[in-house]
């Protein structure tokens, strides 16, 4: 009988038991709020989509991509990431002050997209206190070049650690600007277009959660926001109370939600596979050392 496939990630890697996180919801949101402020990355997206209708078939998209990678088969994330880059060959974007036309799948776009998941991903997950040493959050990072490579980026020029990707958003900082779209995409996630009847929802529930994402990003963020956010302490205090809250939930009720990628994953490894903080902890205790396993 033949061996069952792991997929790109496999159930001994950082992400596979990141992922699988509920505060990666959060992480996401925060994901869109850092990507709009690359004012050539968020044209790209305006111009080649209804953004302000269907943020939420975006969202739901980039999710159902993230998940399909991660405890998909190998066949199901190359296909996914073929899929993708197929799209960005079809996609122009045009400078309305320039004349400039340029492609979606200019590697430097997709450098910016890459990063600023993987950042949003990594720092929401540790400041609400999910249990990754520092080595593990390398682990992360060098990880994710796999899902860069889906998109058509060349892995050997994507940061492979948490100081690579500091040293890469240092030198992107003079190019990030709170552009007219840029706005729009703060507008819309801080109040989304809902049905009547989701209104109460929209003010109990995404507020807090679209609040929590623009308050984790960098104070440079908030800054060409123009939108003041608490101190570090104050949104770490605030992340951990969601973390806990969230994790509270059985997983097995949270990963009932479609499309349902860890329960096909593990019904097709085995139980044994299905993601766990505690295994994190495991794998530093016998691998990092003491000393090694603390917080940024």
């Amino acid at each position: 009988m033949a061996e069952a496939d792991p997929g790109l990630f496999g159930p001994e890697s950082v992400t596979w038991q990141m992922h699988g996180d509920p505060m990666m919801w959060v992480a996401g949101v925060r994901a869109l709020y850092l990507q709009a402020l690359h004012p050539r990355a968020v044209r790209g997206v305006m111009q080649n989509s209804d953004f302000r209708k269907d943020a939420w078939g975006r969202l739901m998209r980039t999710a159902g991509f993230v998940g399909t990678i991660t405890y998909g088969t190998t066949e199901a994330a190359e296909k996914a990431g073929a899929r993708v880059r197929r799209i960005h060959r079809l996609l122009k974007v045009t400078d309305p002050r320039t004349g400039e036309t340029y492609g979606v799948d200019d590697p430097a776009l997709l450098l910016w997209v890459h990063c600023a998941e993987a950042d949003s991903y990594l720092q929401v997950e540790r400041r609400s206190g999910f249990p990754l040493t520092d080595a593990q959050a390398d682990r992360y990072i060098d990880e994710h070049r796999r899902s860069a490579r889906l998109v058509g980026l060349d892995p050997a020029g994507v940061p492979a650690t948490t100081a690579q990707l500091a040293a890469y958003f240092e030198r992107i900082r003079p190019q990030l600007a709170s552009s007219p779209d840029a706005l729009d995409v703060d507008d819309f996630l801080r109040k989304p277009p809902v049905h009547p009847l989701l209104v109460p929802a929209r003010a109990l529930l995404w507020r807090r959660v679209a609040t929590l994402a623009y308050e984790s990003l960098p104070p440079y963020a908030h800054e060409l926001y123009g939108r003041p956010a608490p101190p570090a302490a104050t949104v770490d205090r605030r992340l951990r109370t969601a973390g806990t809250l969230l994790r509270g939930i059985p997983s097995r009720l949270r990963w009932q939600l479609p499309p349902g990628h860890i329960l096909k994953a593990t019904a097709r490894l085995g139980p044994g596979s299905r993601p766990d903080p505690y295994k994190l902890k495991r794998q530093a205790a016998i691998l990092d050392g003491p000393g090694r396993a603390q917080q940024q």
